[in-house]
């Protein structure tokens, strides 16, 4: 009887290839672990470190003002063939360059340089770029507080200032 209790082993000791403790505060350990790991996981880390905020231009704004600098033709990427009709423009609010969009047809010559429009995200991937516009993300809605739409379509027609 003696011989055959020095062969079994403790319920503690049968586990000694886990790294987790199985005790009565072995709770530290897992969370720390966990806490640990989640650093591996990209999408915690842009939301922990607020990567999107710090990066956007508009600052967590859903719209902004601008000033046009130039007008910009842009090569859509492959397999399309186009010259998108663009606009660069800086930010009044922080001085920030970026590119935007001209939707609709013929929407650039209703958009002059030194005026002022109002540019919303177009609705890219996580933010980015949309479609065959590389490094395009924000599309212009209105020239000098008329809708660009309006504009286009003859409904009404732009201020001379």
């Amino acid at each position: 009887m003696r011989a055959d209790r020095q062969n079994l082993k403790p319920d503690n000791c049968t586990n000694r290839g886990n790294k987790m403790g199985r005790g009565l505060y072995a709770a530290r350990k897992a969370k720390n672990s966990q806490r640990k790991s989640r650093w591996k996981n990209p999408g915690f880390v842009r939301r922990a470190l607020k990567s999107a905020k710090k990066a956007d231009p508009m600052e967590g704004a859903h719209m902004a003002r601008a000033i046009v600098l130039e007008k910009v033709g842009i090569e859509a990427k492959q397999p399309n063939s186009a010259i998108r009709k663009c606009v660069r423009v800086q930010l009044i609010k922080n001085g920030k360059q970026v590119t935007a969009f001209c939707p609709g047809d013929g929407a650039i010559k209703f958009i002059d340089e030194h005026d002022e429009v109002l540019i919303v995200g177009m609705g890219g991937r996580k933010g980015r770029s949309y479609g065959d516009l590389s490094g395009v993300r924000f599309k212009v809605v209105a020239v000098t507080d008329i809708a660009l739409d309006q504009l286009i379509s003859g409904k009404k027609e732009k201020v001379l200032r």
